[in-house]
């Protein structure tokens, strides 16, 4: 018989509070003070393992000891991530579902998306000429609305964009929000799921055509094992779990566009010889800033890990934050150095997959990682491009931290531009 130790456990019958006031530090402050890679507590009135580290990630992704039906609560499930979609499906029905995801994926999609990021910068740039400043986080939304719904063959009249920005934005800036602002994201939901079920059903009566590449059709005809189509609800929360994260690129962009200025020596080594330099300053910015702090997941079974005994149908939290700037995986963690990732072009996908935890971990096919983590980077990648290369600016005095107690966090100015000049 396996001999087993107790976790390290958090007193109090209920702990989320505590969540709310600490955010992306939670759990790094916790883990360090025990020593340990997991610790229980409880969470909406139920124990939960909280973990972190490489070892824990590799963990969290065995689909054979984790679950995700029930695991969002449902605050998330009202706001964020909709009832039904892709992230609370398991086995057969998950792997269905999710390569209809990864079938948007191509490189020529991607590529497509890029030019349609790019396209739409270039837009927005004209108009910043004529302004003495830009809001760049409120300007990033819009322009990746713009972007997202032309890549999933969305209509979008320009008249409807503040609108449709405002309920995408409200889904993902309101699930660990409290009072007005949590309300307001649950509106916006049902505000963009009734949207998008209008136009699944103007494309299955024919009166709207959209391309058989993108996500509009793919999620408007996808079929799950029993044959049937998605009911309409469905169907849309499918369409909104596109448009939603992408427009949630826009915090990364905030980030980079705070980067090129908090670490001005970056713009000589993007425009250097270094072919893999961009993608290397990509990926610490999603390593270094906060994005998301955490996932959730259920057990399935009874388990022992690291002399832990882990119950059947408890909660488990991985740590994005922490692992992403744990000591154990990440040379001086809290230093920003694109040069950390100068060979991970060449690393074996798994160690990857559990170090990097910035959209999820894990298989992108078979498990949960985030199949929008493609777009992510290159939409980064054209971004930076834009800011080093085809717009120049200036950055006037202003408060350019931000709160790791709210979540999702930016600049707490939105990254103020002025005097933006076009080059490109």
């Amino acid at each position: 018989m396996t001999q087993t130790k107790p976790f390290p456990k958090e007193e109090g019958l209920e702990n989320g509070l505590k969540v709310l006031r600490e955010g992306y530090m939670y759990a790094p402050n916790r883990l360090k003070a025990y020593q340990s890679d997991a610790f229980e507590t409880r969470l909406l009135g139920d124990k939960a393992i909280v973990m972190g580290g490489e070892e824990a990630a590799r963990l969290f992704y065995d689909e054979e000891k984790f679950k995700r039906n029930g695991a969002a609560p449902e605050p998330a499930m009202a706001t964020l991530l909709g009832k039904g979609g892709v992230q609370t499906l398991d086995d057969e029905d998950h792997r269905n579902r999710k390569k209809s995801f990864m079938d948007l994926m191509s490189r020529e999609r991607i590529e497509v998306w890029a030019k349609l990021v790019e396209k739409y910068l270039h837009v927005a740039a004209k108009e910043w000429l004529t302004k003495d400043s830009i809001h760049f986080y409120d300007e990033s939304k819009k322009v990746l609305t713009r972007a997202v719904c032309d890549w999933a063959g969305v209509p979008l009249p320009e008249k409807d964009v503040d609108k449709r920005t405002k309920q995408l934005v409200g889904m993902f800036e309101s699930p660990m929000a409290v009072s007005h602002k949590h309300v307001e994201g649950r509106i916006n939901r049902m505000n963009g799921e009734s949207w998008i079920k209008d136009l699944i059903q103007q494309v299955r009566e024919g009166e709207l055509k959209p391309k058989e590449e993108t996500a509009l059709y793919q999620m408007s005809w996808h079929r799950e094992l029993d044959g049937e189509l998605l009911d309409l609800k469905t169907a849309a929360v499918e369409v909104l779990n596109i448009l939603r994260p992408s427009v949630a690129i826009a915090i990364y962009f905030t980030f980079t566009a705070l980067s090129l200025h908090q670490f001005p020596e970056v713009k000589a080594k993007l425009n250097g010889d270094n072919p893999y330099y961009l993608h290397m300053f990509i990926q610490e910015i999603r390593r270094y800033y906060p994005f998301f702090p955490f996932n959730a997941a259920i057990t399935r079974k009874d388990f022992v890990w690291q002399d832990y005994q882990f119950e059947k149908d408890t909660m488990v939290v991985l740590d994005f934050y922490g692992t992403n700037h744990d000591y154990r995986i990440w040379d001086n963690p809290d230093k920003f150095d694109p040069e950390r990732f100068t060979n991970w072009h060449t690393s074996p996908s798994d160690e990857v997959q559990m170090k990097l935890v910035a959209q999820g971990g894990g298989d992108y096919y078979k498990g949960h990682r985030c199949p929008g983590e493609w777009n992510t980077i290159r939409a980064m990648e054209v971004l930076t491009e834009f800011l080093t290369n085809k717009i120049t600016y200036t950055v006037p005095e202003q408060d350019l931290g931000y709160s790791m107690v709210q979540v999702p966090t930016v600049p707490k100015s939105g990254m103020i531009l002025e005097n933006v000049d076009y080059i490109g």
